[in-house]
């Protein structure tokens, strides 16, 4: 059966998201709808696409993703639908595209619009156009092809010889810190050196990477790089966001130390 997935910055005690999983069903009984995130901070499209770019490549080719977060429409900011690594995703371009997908578009198409003051473009032209390529319709069919999308540029982590600096991205559930320094980029400055991993402009020092979160004592610090391969700061069985005073935008800053070499013998030879 055909997957829509859905992703918005509606509380869950409102009508939006009723009223439109009832629009998507009439239109299309058969489809498979899948609520990724309703608790999205309102107009937060770098929270909407950090979630939506670590999930939607585990659901099957041909998906369609759905993404009603900061959907004010403009000549600059049409709604569009795109197609990428095999999947469908159907928002506003307001930046949030290239904060998900890698890769260049197969297709992009600027979504014809039947209503053109509708206050909930959600209901009245997401769950058309994504019932309309669930059922395998071609996307050139909903309107016109654009050249290219608005891009944000996601915010990377800083680096020289010795130090990198990175920013916390995101705040999970268990309010873990996990930031933009990748495993690949903590090896490659790193080479094998002794670190020092600092945390709210140093105030907390960590020098080691945990595998797991137990390793670590009940109520203290750690750091490990998790199953997205980004450095995580956490307290085992604590809230490290609250605790530490950390949110997105945070700096964490990494000290590689050169490794000490072994000191000559000064004894003289007999």
């Amino acid at each position: 059966m055909p997957v829509v997935t859905l992703t918005s910055d509606w509380n869950l005690n409102d009508f939006y998201l009723g009223a439109l999983k009832g629009k998507i069903i009439s239109l299309d009984p058969g489809i498979t709808l899948i609520d990724i995130s309703h608790q999205i901070p309102n107009f937060n499209i770098a929270h909407a696409a950090f979630i939506l770019k670590n999930c939607y490549h585990h659901y099957p080719k041909g998906s369609v993703h759905v993404i009603a977060v900061n959907t004010v429409s403009s000549s600059e900011s049409p709604y569009v639908a795109v197609k990428a690594d095999g999947h469908y995703f159907i928002s506003c371009d307001n930046g949030i595209f290239g904060l998900i997908i890698n890769k260049e578009p197969e297709a992009i198409v600027q979504i014809k619009m039947e209503n053109e003051d509708s206050s909930f473009p959600s209901l009245f032209i997401f769950a058309k156009a994504a019932c309309h390529l669930a059922a395998g319709k071609k996307i050139s069919e909903l309107g016109k092809p654009l050249g290219q999308l608005f891009k944000r540029v996601p915010l990377r982590a800083a680096i020289d010889d010795s130090v990198i600096t990175g920013s916390v991205i995101y705040i999970d559930s268990y309010q873990n810190a996990i930031t933009n320094i990748t495993s690949d980029l903590f090896d490659r400055v790193g080479k094998k050196r002794p670190f020092e991993i600092l945390v709210t402009s140093n105030h907390y020092l960590i020098n080691k990477l945990n595998k797991k979160y137990g390793e670590t004592s009940t109520g203290e610090i750690l750091a490990l790089f998790n199953s997205l391969n980004l450095l995580e700061i956490a307290i085992n069985n604590g809230n490290a966001a609250s605790l530490l005073n950390l949110s997105p935008g945070s700096s964490i800053r990494i000290s590689f130390k050169d490794k000490k070499t072994p000191q000559k013998s000064n004894k003289s030879r007999k």
